[in-house]
């Protein structure tokens, strides 16, 4: 069975306003968290910035087009981007869950 190159792009095109806006709420995020760190005296880090926008993008893409198909939820999934994957793993794992530190 093929997939023709018509069916790819009709997903492609209706996958990709949740990529961009997700996008957008990661990057309101990032810059609000460099303005954040740089007052406070750490520096910036581009790759850190880029990986941060790119996996919010993911991450509202995926939220907001599986779950219900509204482009506005997948802009707040973005800007919240680690902090929803932090919930549903916390939700998942045991409740106690000790992690030594090596000294």
């Amino acid at each position: 069975m093929t997939i023709g190159i018509v069916a790819v792009m009709d997903v492609f095109m209706n996958v990709l306003p949740f990529v961009l806006v997700g996008c957008l709420g990661g990057l309101v995020r990032a810059l609000y968290g460099t303005v954040k760190a740089v007052n406070n005296g750490f520096s910036f880090d581009v790759y850190y910035f880029f990986i941060t926008v790119v996996s919010a993008g993911f991450i509202g893409s995926i939220i907001g087009f599986v779950f219900s198909s509204d482009i506005r939820v997948s802009a707040l999934s973005g800007y919240v981007g680690t902090d929803v994957l932090e919930n549903v793993f916390s939700s998942i794992a045991p409740k106690v869950l000790v992690v030594k530190r090596g000294e």
